[in-house]
């Protein structure tokens, strides 16, 4: 007798496979869909196909806000116009990646976002979907990052040079990489043989430096490090 062996498939995080101990293979990948049109007891179990990722969820998990599109979706609301594929799951013309974080916070009631997904994105969704406590809980989230971030702290960077007044146009080119002037001073005038006499000036610059909220700065453009060399020689 053959033994017949199963091609196993990846699971979507939080879709189809996830939560039962790790890959469908394609058997049982479409019996699970057969079970999710199958009426009786196994009807409670919905199949959603986001943007070509299959889903497998509960109806009431799917109706953990009444005011949902998924809720109306499971009600079979004759407004709500919705198309399933050809195995019998819901077609939803949505990102895949940013659905997961919605399905299984309508799962447990908690907000979990991997690093590697903006959390503006995860907003998109929830509006979508119109999940009312969803939407709340990541604009607070998203407002917590950005308290965090405007709170980083501002270094000021300050470089006395000394030019000629000849330089001091070629200075105020030069300024145009967020430096600005503070003060202007003037030194008197230095003789040049075979030259006429030049004012020279002591010009106090300044910079502002953000920190990023890691501990790192940005690497000095051309300009200033121009800018830089020329404090260092004073």
């Amino acid at each position: 007798m053959a033994e017949s062996h199963c091609e196993l498939l990846p699971p979507a995080p939080g879709g189809l496979g996830a939560g039962l101990g790790g890959s469908l293979c394609r058997r049982c990948s479409a019996g699970l869909g057969a079970l999710a049109q199958r009426p009786g007891s196994v009807s409670k179990w919905v199949r959603l196909n986001v943007g070509g990722t299959y889903f497998l969820t509960t109806r009431q998990t799917l109706c953990r806000d009444p005011k949902s599109f998924l809720y109306r979706l499971c009600q079979a609301d004759p407004d709500l116009d919705s198309d399933k594929d050809e195995t019998g799951a819901y077609l939803i013309d949505r990102d895949p990646t940013y659905f997961g974080p919605v399905l299984n916070y309508l799962r447990h009631g908690k907000l979990v976002i991997n690093k590697d997904l903006a959390e503006e994105g995860v907003l998109e969704e929830a509006e979508f979907y119109n999940i009312t406590s969803l939407i709340k809980l990541v604009k607070d989230k998203i407002r917590e990052r950005d308290s965090r971030t405007s709170q980083v702290p501002v270094k000021h960077v300050y470089r006395v040079l000394q030019c000629q007044e000849e330089e001091l146009t070629q200075m105020v080119s030069t300024m145009s990489d967020g430096w600005k002037f503070e003060q202007l001073v003037s030194i008197g005038s230095s003789y040049n043989y075979g030259s006429e006499d030049q004012a020279e000036f002591l010009c106090v610059v300044s910079k502002e430096l953000h920190n990023s909220p890691y501990g790192t700065t940005s690497e000095p453009s051309e300009k200033a490090k121009i800018l830089q060399e020329r404090g260092s020689r004073m």
